[in-house]
């Protein structure tokens, strides 16, 4: 199932995993949630390496993916391992049970998300197949922000809202570098809590004035992660397009323009890049906002 797993080495001590964006491949044949919401758009979990030490930053959308990405750290020399959850979403916190046997990390709100929906994650009916049984629970939290020693690095862990009302990004202020999670995506964000869009732009301000030079998202384009990431302006272009989700209240002629046409700046600016498969997702942002109804 892991036939398609690309290991990029975007910097020095950073380590991508990924898969997705491949025409015709399929994880399942039912629906399920790995194809629609992960391997579709394309899916990276991070590992921040020094030494024998470790920081996994998601654990991918299966076991497998998460077996394939200790056994890489492992032939590299790394025997000590912690994992970071950016966030509670099912592709990030899949492959939990490979790593029983390490600190797991995550904000007090990813493990409340966890808790509370944890029966539902193991028997599938949380978001369907396929099931996550048995889900590992965070054993340390933390709230706000948490510094973090890995080897010679200072690594920082920051709580945002922004996605999701439990985002964790980490922060390597001296190499200039943001691991995003899902906090930003390229080509648009996903949309899945409209009643906190205020909130994600200001959160998003809060990213910009780390100034960051360098941003790895858990969604993004291969070849843009293998190269060291994206600039600081998918930050604004993340925010452009929520603000333009937003004036779909006010302005219904913008709702049926496709997603070329609300994001045409930032794609002529080179941004981000188009994916076609986006382009459900942003059917699916406009539907949620709408509903919504926001101010």
């Amino acid at each position: 199932m892991t036939k398609h797993l690309r290991v990029l080495h975007p910097h020095k001590n950073i380590y991508a995993y990924y898969d997705g964006r491949v025409p015709g491949y399929r994880f399942m044949e039912q629906e399920n949630w790995v194809d629609n919401g992960a391997l579709s758009l394309g899916i990276a979990s991070y590992a921040i390496v020094d030494g024998n030490e470790a920081l996994v930053y998601d654990t991918h959308c299966s076991n497998d993916y998460a077996r394939a990405i200790r056994e890489h750290l492992t032939s590299i020399g790394v025997t000590k391992f912690t994992v970071l959850l950016s966030h509670w979403h099912l592709d990030h916190v899949a492959g939990t049970e490979v790593f029983k046997d390490c600190t797991i990390i995550a904000n007090q709100k990813t493990a409340d998300h966890l808790a509370k929906h944890k029966s539902a994650i193991e028997d599938g009916t949380d978001h369907g197949l396929p099931a996550i049984n048995p889900l590992i629970m965070p054993a340390q939290t933390f709230s706000k922000s948490m510094n973090f020693k890995l080897g010679a690095l200072d690594l920082q862990f920051l709580e945002f809202n922004i996605h999701s009302d439990d985002a964790t990004v980490v922060w390597m202020a001296e190499q200039g570098i943001l691991l995003a999670g899902d906090t930003m995506e390229d080509t648009v964000t996903y949309v899945g809590e409209p009643e906190h869009l205020n909130t994600h732009l200001a959160d998003l301000d809060h990213i910009w004035a780390l100034s960051p030079t360098h941003i790895l998202p858990n969604h993004g384009h291969a070849d843009v992660i293998a190269k060291g990431g994206y600039g600081k302006t998918l930050i604004r272009a993340t925010q452009q397009y929520i603000r333009m989700l937003k004036r779909m209240i006010a302005e219904p002629e913008l709702r049926d323009q496709d997603l070329r046409h609300i994001i045409a700046g930032p794609l002529e600016a080179g941004w981000v890049n188009y994916f076609e498969l986006y382009e459900a997702v942003h059917k699916s942002n406009v539907e949620m906002v709408l509903k919504a109804k926001l101010n």
